[in-house]
């Protein structure tokens, strides 16, 4: 099969799939679109993904937007026993940890670099800030006693859980906030920055995405 993936490698849902895809060491084409390079809002790209935005891959004849079912159909076709637990009662792990990063996680942490980088320093609203940070370190807190107890989201090995909630760690580490010691957290961080295709995929600049709320 011939993959393609679209999207620009500055955003982090891109680059879940741009690290699931190395992880596998899948053979792939990346067309950078979105951001700057725009092309998102043009009639053949709205035909694969109506809702205009990225990611979007394509495997043959099939495609998927939506990074998370991305990420889980790659798991599955091209990483049983890796990145995609065999059994059902392995996998509900895995997916209860990927859903909670899309339903909990997510909304704490993302408004964080929206406020804080995103925003131009004099728009900036610290209370808001100071909420969102809040809300993160409660999630953050959650993921140490899950990882007190398994060295990976999913279990003993490296999932799709683990590749849907690590890309917010190079953003989050780098945005100089202070908060608690989470050593659990730290010691899985690291673990995924032992990883080439993690460093690829998220140790990405967002330079461009500083003080710029649209493109």
């Amino acid at each position: 099969m011939s993959i393609t993936l679209w999207g620009r490698r500055s955003s982090g849902n891109v680059q879940k799939v741009v690290w699931a895809l190395d992880e596998l060491e899948l053979a792939y084409e990346h067309i950078e679109l979105g951001g700057k390079f725009k092309g998102n809002d043009q009639a053949d790209y709205l035909a694969m993904n109506p809702n205009g935005l990225v990611p979007t891959l394509r495997d043959g004849d099939l495609t998927v937007w939506e990074s998370h079912a991305i990420v889980r159909y790659l798991s599955a076709e091209y990483g049983s026993g890796l990145l995609f637990p065999v059994t059902p009662r392995e996998r509900a792990v895995v997916d209860q940890w990927t859903d909670w990063v899309a339903t909990t996680f997510q909304l704490a942490w993302l408004p964080v670099f929206w406020l804080k980088v995103r925003t131009p320093l004099a728009q900036q609203d610290q209370a808001a800030i100071d909420k969102a940070v809040a809300a993160s370190f409660k999630c953050f807190a959650i993921m140490d006693a899950r990882l007190g107890v398994a060295p990976f989201l999913g279990g003993d090995q490296l999932t799709y859980a683990d590749i849907v909630a690590g890309v917010a760690m190079y953003r989050w580490t780098t945005m100089g906030i202070a908060g608690p010691t989470l050593p659990n957290l730290t010691a899985w961080h690291a673990r995924l920055n032992e990883r080439a295709a993690f460093r690829k995929a998220v140790n990405v600049s967002y330079e461009e995405l500083v003080g710029r709320l649209a493109f």
